[in-house]
């Protein structure tokens, strides 16, 4: 027998405690029958002004016992739903790190940002790209040099500043399209958000259709691409051309 509510897909989504956006973007994006099943990460509010160290290092403490308390509802797939640890070491990290998040689920399939970011700036035929970050500097120059040393030409960045984990949901669609804005030119084949607790979803989609160009946020890019990979090829409108067309 099947799950009565979702019998084509359960998704786990794994999100740090402080986290308010990952889970509400992502329950707007199920198909029919696909379910969603949200595990915290016990992580405090660190500052972002004192460093980004402590966020990661307590980040990688508290991944796995959330992934563990996903897996027995039996989940197809697990979405790790943040970002800083994937950044901060740079692209040789990353293969590492899936194979733990692999083994601490079971051996489920895992969806993690520099995967599905990849998948979908391949659709696209995009490598300049310009970047909106929630971090402050020392965040934003990890963020580029992850996708610099990932292959892409990395034009601009735009740090929006926030102090904590928890401040970055309070960022509004004003600001947002601001930095769209911001950083678009005709030198930017695609713009990329990082950041899990932004609420980016709307506008971006909205963004898409002034600029003529894809606007590629966390929480949407990681939901493609946990559904795509499990073979879930609905098309949704409403939510930016990555779910309407790719």
């Amino acid at each position: 027998m099947t799950d009565s509510l979702g019998p084509r897909l359960k998704v786990g989504v794994v999100v740090p405690a402080t986290n308010t956006s990952v889970q509400p973007e992502m329950e707007a994006l199920r198909p029919f029958g696909v379910t969603n099943h949200t595990g915290r990460m016990l992580t405090a509010d660190h500052s972002l002004v004192e460093g980004i160290d402590t966020l990661v290092d307590s980040y990688r403490e508290s991944t796995h016992k959330a992934i563990a308390g996903i897996v027995p509802c039996k989940p197809d797939c697990i979405v790790i739903g943040f970002s800083p640890e994937i950044y901060w070491d740079g692209p040789e990290s990353h293969a590492p790190v899936l194979e733990s998040m692999r083994a601490a689920a079971g051996g489920l399939p895992v969806t993690m940002s520099p995967d599905a970011f990849n998948a979908a700036l391949a659709r696209y035929e995009a490598s300049r790209i310009a970047v909106i970050t929630p971090y402050l500097p020392v965040g934003d120059d990890s963020v580029s040099r992850f996708f610099t040393d990932s292959g892409y030409e990395v034009v601009r960045v735009r740090g929006l500043g926030c102090s904590s984990p928890e401040k970055i949901s309070h960022v509004s669609e004003a600001e947002l399209r601001d930095a769209v804005k911001e950083i678009d030119g005709p030198d930017v084949e695609a713009i990329v958000q990082v950041g899990t607790n932004v609420a980016m979803m709307r506008v971006a989609a909205a963004a898409e259709e002034w600029i003529g160009k894809p606007v590629v946020t966390n929480n949407t890019v990681l939901y493609w691409h946990a559904l795509r990979q499990s073979g879930i090829a609905d098309r949704l409108r409403g939510f930016g051309s990555l779910l309407a067309e790719h």
